[in-house]
């Protein structure tokens, strides 16, 4: 999963957008769902195809946007659409349609693939299912899901009644966070001198990472996060931004990965938050804003202060 690879072909952007999908042209959006029809039926559904959602004779519903954003990113183009979608129904109908993970699972086995996500909050749903769940920074929610074989389930607070403590629940869950492996981790230097670490992976978990932010960086770097903290940014969920705050390249540090959340959280599946945030002793402090077409870097008088010292300190 590298930060740099020849984008797929698609459809000039001067044809006219999909209406729910504006990533994919009018034709590309019909035969998306197109395919997306073929795959429910070859399991035997006939579906109805809405703009961002399919639903089965049964009322069920599916929603389409992350789907759609993966067939959009993939960079072998159009030709994957069939495969990744037909795969994609297969494991939504097996998990929906075969047992249950908390009634065939011990409480053990449930412990083991237990993990906080972090998610966008606009993409929970209305009800209090997760009001359990912290809140990292503004407009994000920490929750705890089930990696399992085939899916990530999040856990809503009726699940989680008769699994115990949810306070020990998220320790056994942080526990499990800092024991993933790294899967893929670039330095993203630019022109200007500055420079930002990328941590990539398949997880779900991955951008959740920055929970656990300390020992992240420390395991990556060899060095250990300053009274100052560091820059972060998690744009979609198999991606995970920081800089370690240590000196003046901040400033064009902040610049830099404003972009880089900005450009990595449009389209994506699984997506986050375009915003860079300041990381302090687990706290995250907005940064960066979307503006319009652009971005509005916006910092308080402490981060300010901060920068002061920082380029008074520089030789």
């Amino acid at each position: 999963m590298g930060l740099f690879r020849r984008g797929p072909k698609r459809d000039p952007r001067e044809l006219a957008r999909d209406e729910e999908f504006s990533f994919f042209s009018e034709r590309e959006g019909r035969v998306f769902r197109s395919e997306v029809r073929q795959a429910f039926a070859e399991r035997g559904l006939e579906v109805t195809a809405y703009a961002g959602a399919v639903t089965d004779s049964g009322g069920r519903q599916f929603g389409l946007g992350n789907l759609a954003a993966v067939c959009h990113r993939d960079r072998r183009g159009e030709r994957s659409w069939p495969m990744l979608i037909r795969d994609h129904v297969g494991k939504v109908l097996r998990t929906m349609d075969g047992p249950q993970p908390l009634e065939i699972l011990s409480h053990d086995e449930i412990r083991a693939c237990l993990y906080p996500r972090i998610v966008a909050q606009e993409t929970l749903p209305a009800s209090d299912s997760f009001h359990y769940g912290h809140e990292p920074a503004p407009g994000l929610c920490e929750v705890l899901a089930l990696d399992l074989p085939e899916a990530v389930q999040m856990l809503s607070a009726d699940s989680l009644a008769d699994l115990g403590d949810v306070a020990e629940l998220r320790i056994r869950a942080m526990n499990n966070l800092r024991a993933l492996p790294v899967e893929g981790h670039e330095t993203v230097r630019r022109g200007d001198g500055s420079a930002f670490e990328v941590l990539l992976g398949d997880s779900f978990f991955t951008a959740s990472r920055v929970l656990v932010l300390d020992d992240l960086v420390k395991r990556l770097t060899g060095t250990a996060l300053t009274r100052d903290g560091a820059l972060v940014a998690l744009p979609f969920r198999h991606q995970l931004a920081f800089h370690r705050i240590h000196d003046a390249q901040v400033i064009p540090a902040l610049q830099a990965m404003a972009q880089f959340a900005a450009a990595g959280h449009e389209d994506a599946a699984g997506a986050i938050s375009p915003r860079v945030f300041w990381w302090r002793r687990g706290m995250m402090t907005p940064l960066s804003e979307p503006d319009g077409d652009g971005l509005r870097v916006v910092v308080d008088m402490e981060f300010q202060d901060m920068l002061e010292r920082l380029v008074q300190d520089e030789p």
